[in-house]
């Protein structure tokens, strides 16, 4: 697919023809997915890219004179400049291929760890996901600097008035994700970046959760860094993004050591290559930075006005219906949310749930969602979490409702 200038027009069954593994059946059961924030299903469009790659262009990119790796590196670098565009960024070497949101985050805190010095501080918020709290603990470990976090209320919002008060001269960096995976709150980041801007720190936010649903345009925020992943985003999987801003691009070292990234090499020195080659170490996922553009190009066509439209619907469905439930209670209620919700029974183990209605065909997740401050904090082993996405149906939330009372039934 190419970016159209006019919009499909939103045909929930249409766009679910795109999906093959939709049509799948789970113990006899039609297959019905509400595990996208792990995870979104890939179109016809993105597995078509794949399989056009590997059958007539498989060649390493940057390097060869040939045809094939020509053809390779050309449809490579449109990938780039595709997300660039989508993400407005000033300019195409400032988005770096990464693995996903957990390379990025490692390759800024790598870069960070001789800007920061004993007794600087660095801010996280109680929403983060593992990923966005464990490579900042260790910068703090090796550092010396000092890490706070910014507090969460009851909703699952943070508490804006006590991250202003965190704010001093001291701090030097400010972590956030836009979208919390566990609970679904949309984080005010634009007021969360300015503040911190004011204080003279950078802002890294984590859009994995965000970027399936809004469409973040990255100069508009002055963010310094944003970081989102494919498989978020109906593409594949091990391949993602690093926006930076060029000043701290040039400024940080490479993270890592290796083919593609050197200018030069000789046994005395090695100077590096310019941005974005210097932080790409490696031959890169040629093919899954390809399929991203793919994705994005499917997604752009779909909407992103009309996807968020669409999910609130689902999401202010499921939520009445599942309030409906006795005995259920749904963690994260904050105003501004994307369409997941974080649920338990009263009683039941969240994993107990899961288990049965999968035998149902209902596909959830389980447990901490890689966010066990966030359980903690309710003072939970965890929840059932159901995140939908365009391509889910209204009828599947009814199925839904009607496994989980099965189930609940089955436990009480």
């Amino acid at each position: 697919m190419k970016v159209a200038a006019e919009k499909i027009p939103f045909n929930v069954e249409l766009i679910r023809q795109d999906f093959p593994i939709l049509k799948r059946k789970i113990n006899g059961y039609p297959l019905i997915y509400f595990d996208n924030a792990a995870t979104s299903q890939t179109p016809k469009q993105v597995i078509d890219t794949i399989v056009d790659y590997y059958s007539n262009y498989n060649a390493n990119i940057h390097r060869g004179v040939h045809t094939l790796s020509q053809e390779a590196t050309d449809k490579y670098e449109g990938a780039r400049k595709k997300i660039q565009q989508h993400f407005n960024a000033a300019n195409p070497y400032e988005i770096i291929f990464t693995s996903g949101t957990t390379h990025g985050i490692n390759l800024v805190a790598n870069g960070f760890a001789s800007e920061l010095k004993k007794g600087d501080e660095v801010l996280i918020s109680a929403l983060e996901h593992h990923s966005n709290i464990v490579p900042w603990q260790m910068l703090c470990e090796k550092t010396g600097a000092i890490l706070k976090v910014i507090p969460m209320n009851e909703n699952g919002e943070l508490i804006f008035a006590e991250y202003e008060k965190l704010l001093s001269g001291k701090t030097k960096m400010v972590f956030v994700n836009h979208v919390s995976n566990a609970l679904g709150t949309v984080n005010p980041i634009k007021k969360i970046i300015d503040k911190a801007h004011e204080a003279g720190a950078v802002v890294l936010v984590d859009g994995a959760q965000a970027a399936p649903h809004i469409k973040a345009d990255v100069q508009a925020l002055d963010v310094d860094f944003y970081l989102v992943s494919a498989h978020k985003m109906c593409g594949p999987t091990g391949v993602g993004v690093l926006y930076g801003k060029e000043k701290w691009l040039k400024k940080l070292p490479p993270y890592q050591g290796g083919g593609e990234m050197i200018a030069t090499v000789t046994f005395e020195k090695t100077t590096y290559a310019d941005l974005p080659h210097k932080f790409e170490a490696g031959t890169p996922n040629i093919c899954g930075g390809i399929a991203f553009g793919a994705a994005l190009d499917y997604m752009n066509e779909v909407g992103f006005h009309e996807i968020a439209e669409y999910e609130h619907q689902l999401l202010e469905y499921a939520t009445k219906q599942l309030l409906a439930i006795e005995g259920v209670k749904i963690y994260g209620v904050s105003k501004e949310k994307t369409a997941v919700i974080s649920f338990n029974i009263e009683g039941i183990h969240p994993y107990d749930i899961g288990t049965i209605i999968d035998k149902l065909g209902v596909a959830v997740r389980t447990g901490h969602h890689c966010a066990q401050p966030i359980m903690d904090f309710y003072k939970i082993p965890g929840t059932v979490r159901a995140s939908f996405s365009f391509y889910n149906t209204m009828e599947e939330i009814d199925l839904f409702i009607e496994a989980v009372k099965r189930a609940k039934a089955m436990l009480e």
